[in-house]
C-alpha cells in the first residue's frame, strides 16, 4: 500500500506543478506576461493626445509625455493639440493595448498612469518621435525617460510636428 500511496502523491504533485507552471506563465497572444504591472485592455475613446479611456470607463494618462491641450477648460486649444489628438486616435482608438505601470498607479485626477503599447509599438515614445508630444518628466515615474528625451531631441532637431508648427515651443 505504501508504494501505491507514494505513486499517487507523485502523480498529484506532478499535476499540481503543471498547473502552477501553466498559470504562472499565462501570457497574451504577443507573449507578454500579464501581471499586476501589465494589463491588456481595449481603448474605447481617445480624450486627447495623451489621455485615453479604456473598457470599464477608466481613464489612462500616458506616462513621460505631454501633448498640447485640447480639452482643458482652463486653457485655449494649444498649437498642434488637435493634430496630437487625431494622431493618438489613429494609433489606439478601438484597439487592444497593453498598459504598463511604472511606480505611481494614479494621478491626482484619478487617471491611471501607464506606458501604452500596441504589439511592440511603444505609443508614448512614438508620439514624441513623430513630433506630436514632448517629454514630461514627473518622478518617480521615469523608467523610459532617457529614451523619450532622446526622441524629443531628435524630433526637435528634425523639425517634426509641433517643433516646426509651433513657434516658441
Amino acid at each position: 500500500m505504501k508504494i501505491k500511496r507514494k505513486n499517487f502523491i507523485f502523480v498529484i504533485g506532478g499535476v499540481l506543478l503543471f498547473f502552477l507552471g501553466f498559470f504562472a506563465g499565462w501570457t497574451s497572444k504577443n507573449n507578454q506576461k500579464i501581471t499586476p504591472e501589465v494589463t491588456l485592455t481595449k481603448v474605447t475613446r481617445v480624450i486627447d493626445g495623451d489621455t485615453i479611456e479604456i473598457e470599464g470607463g477608466e481613464r489612462v494618462r500616458y506616462i513621460g509625455i505631454d501633448t498640447p491641450e485640447t480639452v482643458d477648460p482652463r486653457k485655449p486649444v494649444q498649437c498642434f493639440g488637435i493634430e496630437a489628438s487625431k494622431k493618438n486616435k489613429e494609433l489606439v482608438e478601438g484597439k487592444n493595448v497593453r498598459l504598463e505601470k511604472d511606480i505611481t498607479d494614479k494621478d491626482k485626477y484619478g487617471r491611471l498612469l501607464r506606458y501604452v503599447y500596441i504589439d511592440n509599438l511603444f505609443i508614448n515614445l512614438e508620439l514624441v518621435k513623430q513630433g506630436f508630444a514632448f517629454s514630461y518628466t514627473y518622478p518617480p515615474d521615469i523608467k523610459y525617460q532617457a529614451e523619450i528625451l532622446a526622441a524629443e531631441a531628435e524630433a526637435r532637431e528634425a523639425g517634426r510636428g509641433l517643433w516646426a508648427a509651433c513657434p516658441g515651443v
